[in-house]
Protein backbone atom coordinates (compact mmCIF):
# COMPACT_ATOMS: atom_id res chain seq x y z
CA UNK A 1 0.00 0.00 0.00
CA UNK A 2 1.26 3.49 -0.82
CA UNK A 3 1.12 6.19 1.69
CA UNK A 4 1.00 10.34 1.20
CA UNK A 5 4.72 10.28 0.40
CA UNK A 6 4.52 7.98 -2.61
CA UNK A 7 6.44 5.19 -0.41
CA UNK A 8 4.77 1.06 0.24
CA UNK A 9 4.18 0.78 3.29
CA UNK A 10 4.21 -2.93 4.29
CA UNK A 11 1.04 -4.45 5.89
CA UNK A 12 2.91 -6.67 7.51
CA UNK A 13 5.50 -6.45 10.74
CA UNK A 14 9.04 -6.08 10.11
CA UNK A 15 11.43 -7.64 12.13
CA UNK A 16 10.12 -11.09 13.28
CA UNK A 17 13.06 -13.86 13.96
CA UNK A 18 15.75 -12.13 12.47
CA UNK A 19 15.15 -9.45 15.27
CA UNK A 20 14.81 -11.82 17.39
CA UNK A 21 17.97 -13.58 17.19
CA UNK A 22 19.45 -9.90 17.19
CA UNK A 23 17.95 -8.84 20.44
CA UNK A 24 19.83 -8.87 23.62
CA UNK A 25 17.43 -11.84 24.41
CA UNK A 26 18.40 -14.07 21.34
CA UNK A 27 21.86 -13.20 22.08
CA UNK A 28 21.75 -14.55 25.66
CA UNK A 29 19.80 -17.81 24.25
CA UNK A 30 23.18 -18.25 21.74
CA UNK A 31 24.73 -17.76 25.07
CA UNK A 32 23.04 -19.94 27.09
CA UNK A 33 23.31 -22.84 24.70
CA UNK A 34 27.33 -22.31 24.01
CA UNK A 35 27.69 -22.74 27.69
CA UNK A 36 26.01 -26.30 27.69
CA UNK A 37 27.82 -27.26 25.01
CA UNK A 38 30.88 -25.80 26.80
CA UNK A 39 29.85 -27.66 30.03
CA UNK A 40 29.23 -31.34 28.14
CA UNK A 41 32.84 -30.58 27.02
CA UNK A 42 34.67 -29.90 30.18
CA UNK A 43 32.31 -32.48 32.05
CA UNK A 44 31.24 -36.18 31.46
CA UNK A 45 28.84 -35.86 34.24
CA UNK A 46 27.29 -32.66 32.75
CA UNK A 47 23.76 -33.37 31.42
CA UNK A 48 20.05 -32.93 31.91
CA UNK A 49 19.46 -35.11 34.81
CA UNK A 50 22.36 -34.12 36.87
CA UNK A 51 22.04 -30.36 35.68
CA UNK A 52 18.69 -30.29 36.94
CA UNK A 53 19.60 -32.15 40.46
CA UNK A 54 22.50 -29.53 40.69
CA UNK A 55 20.12 -26.62 39.90
CA UNK A 56 18.26 -26.76 42.63
CA UNK A 57 20.23 -25.15 45.46
CA UNK A 58 20.88 -22.17 43.03
CA UNK A 59 16.93 -21.80 42.15
CA UNK A 60 16.08 -19.79 45.49
CA UNK A 61 17.83 -16.67 44.43
CA UNK A 62 16.09 -16.67 40.88
CA UNK A 63 12.58 -15.53 42.99
CA UNK A 64 14.33 -12.36 43.96
CA UNK A 65 15.64 -11.43 40.42
CA UNK A 66 12.01 -10.92 39.46
CA UNK A 67 11.72 -8.24 42.37
CA UNK A 68 14.89 -6.70 41.33
CA UNK A 69 13.80 -6.59 37.97
CA UNK A 70 10.96 -4.63 39.08
CA UNK A 71 13.15 -2.65 41.52
CA UNK A 72 15.84 -1.62 38.65
CA UNK A 73 13.16 -0.94 36.24
CA UNK A 74 11.66 1.65 38.44
CA UNK A 75 15.62 3.41 38.47
CA UNK A 76 15.89 2.22 42.26
CA UNK A 77 18.02 -0.48 43.59
CA UNK A 78 17.84 -3.39 46.64
CA UNK A 79 20.74 -4.54 48.01
CA UNK A 80 19.38 -5.64 51.37
CA UNK A 81 18.12 -8.76 50.01
CA UNK A 82 20.84 -11.19 51.01
CA UNK A 83 19.90 -9.74 54.72
CA UNK A 84 16.75 -10.55 54.11
CA UNK A 85 16.98 -13.69 53.33
CA UNK A 86 19.21 -14.37 56.56
CA UNK A 87 16.45 -13.01 58.50
CA UNK A 88 13.40 -15.14 56.91
CA UNK A 89 15.90 -18.21 57.16
CA UNK A 90 16.52 -17.93 61.00
CA UNK A 91 13.08 -16.82 61.71
CA UNK A 92 11.71 -19.62 60.35
CA UNK A 93 14.47 -21.91 61.96
CA UNK A 94 14.07 -20.48 65.60
CA UNK A 95 10.30 -21.01 64.98
CA UNK A 96 10.08 -24.82 63.53
CA UNK A 97 12.39 -25.36 66.18
CA UNK A 98 10.03 -23.97 68.98
CA UNK A 99 7.26 -26.56 67.96
CA UNK A 100 4.97 -24.36 65.40
CA UNK A 101 3.42 -26.41 63.10
CA UNK A 102 5.35 -26.21 59.16
CA UNK A 103 2.63 -24.46 57.59
CA UNK A 104 2.97 -21.63 60.33
CA UNK A 105 6.88 -21.93 59.79
CA UNK A 106 6.05 -20.64 56.25
CA UNK A 107 3.89 -17.84 56.84
CA UNK A 108 6.21 -16.32 59.06
CA UNK A 109 9.30 -16.97 56.78
CA UNK A 110 7.22 -15.45 54.40
CA UNK A 111 6.02 -12.83 56.42
CA UNK A 112 9.73 -11.56 57.44
CA UNK A 113 10.40 -10.95 54.33
CA UNK A 114 7.42 -9.34 53.52
CA UNK A 115 8.05 -6.98 56.45
CA UNK A 116 11.70 -6.27 56.04
CA UNK A 117 10.14 -5.09 52.40
CA UNK A 118 7.86 -2.75 53.22
CA UNK A 119 10.06 -1.40 55.79
CA UNK A 120 12.34 -0.43 53.23
CA UNK A 121 9.50 0.47 50.95
CA UNK A 122 8.00 2.81 53.62
CA UNK A 123 11.58 4.47 54.13
CA UNK A 124 12.19 4.83 50.67
CA UNK A 125 8.46 6.51 49.59
CA UNK A 126 8.50 8.66 53.02
CA UNK A 127 12.09 10.07 52.71
CA UNK A 128 12.37 10.72 48.50
CA UNK A 129 15.40 12.97 49.16
CA UNK A 130 17.26 9.85 50.48
CA UNK A 131 19.46 7.34 47.72
CA UNK A 132 17.64 3.93 48.09
CA UNK A 133 21.07 2.48 47.85
CA UNK A 134 21.93 4.25 51.24
CA UNK A 135 18.80 3.72 52.35
CA UNK A 136 18.52 -0.74 51.67
CA UNK A 137 22.86 -0.22 52.98
CA UNK A 138 21.55 0.67 56.45
CA UNK A 139 18.70 -1.88 56.39
CA UNK A 140 21.04 -4.26 54.92
CA UNK A 141 23.27 -3.87 58.34
CA UNK A 142 20.02 -4.07 60.80
CA UNK A 143 18.65 -7.20 59.42
CA UNK A 144 21.60 -9.29 59.64
CA UNK A 145 22.45 -7.45 62.80
CA UNK A 146 19.07 -9.33 64.00
CA UNK A 147 19.72 -12.41 62.73
CA UNK A 148 23.00 -12.69 64.09
CA UNK A 149 21.88 -11.64 67.35
CA UNK A 150 18.92 -14.30 67.13
CA UNK A 151 21.20 -16.95 65.94
CA UNK A 152 23.44 -16.48 69.48
CA UNK A 153 26.88 -17.12 69.63
CA UNK A 154 27.41 -20.25 67.85
CA UNK A 155 26.17 -18.20 64.77
CA UNK A 156 24.40 -21.38 63.01
CA UNK A 157 20.93 -22.64 63.81
CA UNK A 158 19.77 -26.10 62.30
CA UNK A 159 16.08 -26.90 61.68
CA UNK A 160 14.94 -30.01 63.93
CA UNK A 161 12.20 -31.19 61.95
CA UNK A 162 13.00 -31.52 58.58
CA UNK A 163 10.15 -33.23 57.34
CA UNK A 164 8.09 -29.74 55.56
CA UNK A 165 11.55 -29.10 54.11
CA UNK A 166 11.42 -32.07 52.50
CA UNK A 167 8.73 -31.54 51.25
CA UNK A 168 9.37 -28.34 49.71
CA UNK A 169 12.57 -30.50 47.83
CA UNK A 170 10.34 -33.04 46.81
CA UNK A 171 10.69 -33.42 42.89
CA UNK A 172 7.35 -34.10 40.60
CA UNK A 173 9.17 -35.96 37.62
CA UNK A 174 12.53 -34.85 37.02
CA UNK A 175 11.56 -31.63 37.95
CA UNK A 176 12.23 -30.00 41.02
CA UNK A 177 9.02 -28.07 42.96
CA UNK A 178 11.02 -24.82 42.76
CA UNK A 179 11.85 -25.19 39.33
CA UNK A 180 8.29 -25.45 38.61
CA UNK A 181 7.26 -22.55 40.51
CA UNK A 182 10.74 -20.46 39.02
CA UNK A 183 8.71 -21.39 35.73
CA UNK A 184 5.52 -20.20 36.75
CA UNK A 185 6.45 -16.87 38.09
CA UNK A 186 8.85 -15.96 35.22
CA UNK A 187 5.13 -16.44 33.01
CA UNK A 188 3.30 -14.14 35.75
CA UNK A 189 5.76 -11.94 36.18
CA UNK A 190 7.03 -11.22 32.84
CA UNK A 191 3.03 -10.82 31.96
CA UNK A 192 2.84 -8.35 34.90
CA UNK A 193 5.81 -5.95 33.37
CA UNK A 194 5.39 -6.26 29.69
CA UNK A 195 1.54 -6.93 29.78
CA UNK A 196 -0.30 -4.98 32.06
CA UNK A 197 -0.97 -1.29 33.18
CA UNK A 198 1.54 -1.71 36.18
CA UNK A 199 4.35 -2.79 34.56
CA UNK A 200 4.15 0.35 32.28
CA UNK A 201 3.69 2.32 34.77
CA UNK A 202 7.35 1.04 36.31
CA UNK A 203 8.92 1.90 32.75
CA UNK A 204 7.18 5.14 32.94
CA UNK A 205 8.17 5.84 36.55
CA UNK A 206 11.73 4.56 35.94
CA UNK A 207 11.90 6.93 32.30
CA UNK A 208 10.92 10.10 34.14
CA UNK A 209 9.27 10.19 37.43
CA UNK A 210 8.64 13.87 37.83
CA UNK A 211 6.98 13.68 34.26
CA UNK A 212 4.95 9.98 35.75
CA UNK A 213 3.66 12.47 38.61
CA UNK A 214 2.12 14.45 36.19
CA UNK A 215 0.41 11.93 34.17
CA UNK A 216 -1.37 10.83 37.41
CA UNK A 217 0.63 7.95 38.37
CA UNK A 218 0.91 7.49 42.16
CA UNK A 219 4.86 7.14 41.83
CA UNK A 220 5.39 6.57 45.98
CA UNK A 221 2.91 3.77 45.90
CA UNK A 222 4.43 1.57 42.99
CA UNK A 223 7.58 2.21 44.38
CA UNK A 224 6.17 0.45 48.13
CA UNK A 225 4.31 -2.05 46.34
CA UNK A 226 7.57 -3.26 44.46
CA UNK A 227 9.81 -2.96 47.70
CA UNK A 228 7.07 -4.81 49.57
CA UNK A 229 7.20 -7.41 46.63
CA UNK A 230 10.80 -7.74 46.87
CA UNK A 231 10.85 -8.59 50.25
CA UNK A 232 8.28 -11.22 49.89
CA UNK A 233 9.96 -13.12 47.40
CA UNK A 234 13.70 -12.77 49.33
CA UNK A 235 11.48 -14.55 51.64
CA UNK A 236 10.39 -17.28 49.45
CA UNK A 237 14.24 -17.23 48.64
CA UNK A 238 15.06 -18.04 52.49
CA UNK A 239 12.34 -20.86 52.54
CA UNK A 240 13.73 -23.05 49.26
CA UNK A 241 17.12 -21.94 50.81
CA UNK A 242 16.43 -23.80 53.75
CA UNK A 243 15.19 -26.73 51.55
CA UNK A 244 18.59 -27.46 50.38
CA UNK A 245 20.37 -26.19 53.58
CA UNK A 246 18.61 -27.31 56.55
CA UNK A 247 19.26 -24.70 58.62
CA UNK A 248 20.68 -20.41 58.23
CA UNK A 249 23.71 -18.90 59.59
CA UNK A 250 25.22 -15.38 59.82
CA UNK A 251 26.28 -16.35 55.82
CA UNK A 252 22.95 -17.14 54.88
CA UNK A 253 21.96 -15.17 51.95
CA UNK A 254 25.79 -13.30 51.48
CA UNK A 255 26.47 -11.72 48.43
CA UNK A 256 23.07 -12.27 46.73
CA UNK A 257 21.95 -9.05 46.05
CA UNK A 258 25.14 -9.01 43.92
CA UNK A 259 24.35 -12.22 42.22
CA UNK A 260 20.95 -11.14 41.33
CA UNK A 261 21.25 -7.99 40.17
CA UNK A 262 24.01 -9.27 37.63
CA UNK A 263 21.59 -11.58 36.89
CA UNK A 264 19.43 -8.68 35.82
CA UNK A 265 21.77 -6.04 34.07
CA UNK A 266 23.12 -8.88 32.49
CA UNK A 267 19.79 -9.46 31.09
CA UNK A 268 19.76 -6.18 30.12
CA UNK A 269 17.67 -4.52 32.26
CA UNK A 270 19.72 -0.95 32.71
CA UNK A 271 20.52 0.15 36.18
CA UNK A 272 19.37 3.73 35.60
CA UNK A 273 15.80 2.76 34.99
CA UNK A 274 13.26 2.70 31.95
CA UNK A 275 14.78 -0.43 30.43
CA UNK A 276 15.38 -3.71 30.23
CA UNK A 277 13.12 -6.48 29.88
CA UNK A 278 12.73 -9.69 32.50
CA UNK A 279 13.02 -12.33 29.89
CA UNK A 280 16.56 -11.44 29.25
CA UNK A 281 16.99 -11.42 33.29
CA UNK A 282 15.47 -14.64 33.50
CA UNK A 283 17.27 -16.20 30.52
CA UNK A 284 20.56 -14.94 32.00
CA UNK A 285 19.72 -16.38 35.39
CA UNK A 286 19.87 -19.90 33.66
CA UNK A 287 23.05 -18.66 31.61
CA UNK A 288 25.12 -18.23 35.28
CA UNK A 289 23.70 -20.77 36.83
CA UNK A 290 24.83 -23.57 34.05
CA UNK A 291 28.00 -21.85 34.09
CA UNK A 292 28.02 -22.31 37.75
CA UNK A 293 27.14 -26.13 37.66
CA UNK A 294 29.67 -26.71 34.77
CA UNK A 295 32.85 -25.13 36.02
CA UNK A 296 31.52 -26.50 39.75
CA UNK A 297 31.97 -29.85 38.14
CA UNK A 298 35.38 -29.28 37.29
CA UNK A 299 36.05 -28.17 40.57
CA UNK A 300 36.79 -25.05 39.14
CA UNK A 301 37.75 -22.13 42.44
CA UNK A 302 34.40 -20.69 43.46
CA UNK A 303 36.55 -17.62 43.34
CA UNK A 304 37.30 -17.75 39.75
CA UNK A 305 33.58 -18.49 38.92
CA UNK A 306 33.26 -14.85 40.49
CA UNK A 307 35.54 -13.25 38.52
CA UNK A 308 33.68 -15.00 35.24
CA UNK A 309 30.43 -13.82 36.18
CA UNK A 310 31.71 -10.28 37.14
CA UNK A 311 33.70 -10.13 33.54
CA UNK A 312 30.32 -11.25 31.92
CA UNK A 313 28.40 -7.95 33.51
CA UNK A 314 30.77 -5.89 32.73
CA UNK A 315 30.59 -7.22 29.11
CA UNK A 316 27.28 -6.77 29.12
CA UNK A 317 27.34 -3.03 30.30
CA UNK A 318 29.95 -1.99 27.82
CA UNK A 319 28.59 -3.77 24.52
CA UNK A 320 25.33 -1.48 24.70
CA UNK A 321 27.23 1.43 25.29
CA UNK A 322 29.87 0.91 22.31
CA UNK A 323 26.69 0.29 20.33
CA UNK A 324 24.81 3.02 21.73
CA UNK A 325 28.22 5.24 20.62
CA UNK A 326 28.57 4.08 17.14
CA UNK A 327 24.99 4.21 15.92
CA UNK A 328 24.85 8.04 17.85
CA UNK A 329 28.26 8.42 15.54
CA UNK A 330 26.34 7.54 12.30
CA UNK A 331 23.12 9.50 12.95
CA UNK A 332 25.82 12.27 13.36
CA UNK A 333 27.33 11.29 10.25
CA UNK A 334 23.94 11.14 8.13
CA UNK A 335 22.79 14.53 9.51
CA UNK A 336 26.66 16.25 8.27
Amino acid sequence: MAGKSGREISAVPQGGIKKTLLSWEGALLVVFIAINIFGVIISPNYNATNVLREMQKYLAEVFIMFGMGFILVLGDIDISVGSIVCLSATMACLSGNAGLPFPIVVLITLGVGLICGMINGLIATQFTELPTMIVTLGTQIIFRGIAEVSLGSGGSVSMQDVKGLMALGTKIGPFSISFILVIVSAIVFITILNKTSFGRKLYAIGSNKTAARYAGINVEKLRFICYSLIGFLAGVCGLFLLASLYGANTTTGNGFEMEVIAMCVFGGIATTGGKGNLIGGFIAAFVIICLRIALGQRNINTQLILVIIGAMLIVSVVIPAISGAITAKKKRASVN
